[in-house]
Parts: C-alpha cells; structure tokens; sequence
C-alpha cells in the first residue's frame, strides 16, 4: 500500500465518521469531533513494507482495539506522544524497524506526529497501547525489565 493511498484512506475514514455524527455532533467545528488521530504502523524497510492503520476517536473511545487504554495515555501527556514516559521494558536489540505516524487533532491543536522505532518491542516500550494496532507480530515487551 503507498503512502498515497494510506493518507486517502485516512481522509476516507474522518469522512466516514463525520457523515454517521449525530446532527448536534455535525455542529461547526473540528472535522472529527474531539480528540481523534489516524495511526499507521510501518513495519520493515523501503524493499517490504508492511503497513496497518486505523481512526482513533477518544470522545468516546473508539475505533481501536485499545481505544480506552490509548485515549487514557494521550491524556495523560495532552495528546503529545513524544512526551509518554518509557515502560520499564526488556526488548531484544534486534533490528527490524517499525515507523509510526500520527496525525488529527487533539484539545484544538494538530498533531503531526511520525517516529521510526528499532522494533516493535521498543514501540511497545515507548508508546503504550497508542500504536498497538492488530498483526503487529511476536516481539512484545516483557514487564518489569528496562533494555
């Protein structure tokens, strides 16, 4: 899947959303109501790519597998995924990288977020459920251990 045809999707998706809002919902404003941000999970290199993506929606939560745990962490930073705190994690220094973007909109302002991580355990490590998207493969993090 291109890049192209993964951010027409995105765009595909708020408009989904914003065509089932409630009429009080499709009041002016933002595109998508509240906090929401579409994810994408590139696992490998520019020769085999792999990519998942979805709408995470928090007012109320959902659109992902996680949706709750996800919306509690991104509140906890105020949407900044690059201020989540690391989870004392074992990872195995494997290298199989794994690109993550997000973008939308959180308490008014834009997110615009996209980070490559060594592998999916240090994704894990570093963004909780915020990325945790389906078909992500074996390398979880183990609890209690930092790498």
């Amino acid at each position: 899947m291109t890049k192209t045809t993964l951010a027409l999707r995105g765009v595909l998706l708020a408009a989904a959303a914003l065509l089932t809002a409630t009429p009080a919902q499709a009041a002016p404003g933002p595109a998508v109501p509240g906090n929401w941000l579409y994810l994408t999970v590139t696992k490998g290199d520019d020769r085999s790519r792999d990519i998942h993506g979805t709408l995470l929606m928090c007012n109320p939560p959902q659109g992902h597998l996680q949706a709750v745990r996800a919306c509690a962490e991104l509140a906890a930073v105020e949407g900044d995924i690059g201020r989540m705190p690391p989870r004392d994690t074992f990872c195995p220094m494997i290298y199989a990288p794994v690109t993550v973007s997000a973008r939308g909109e959180w308490s008014g302002r834009q997110v615009d977020y996209s980070h490559t991580f060594v592998n999916m355990c240090d994704l894990a490590a570093r963004t909780g459920a915020v990325f945790a998207l389906p078909d992500q493969g074996p390398n979880r993090p183990v609890a209690g251990m930092r790498n």
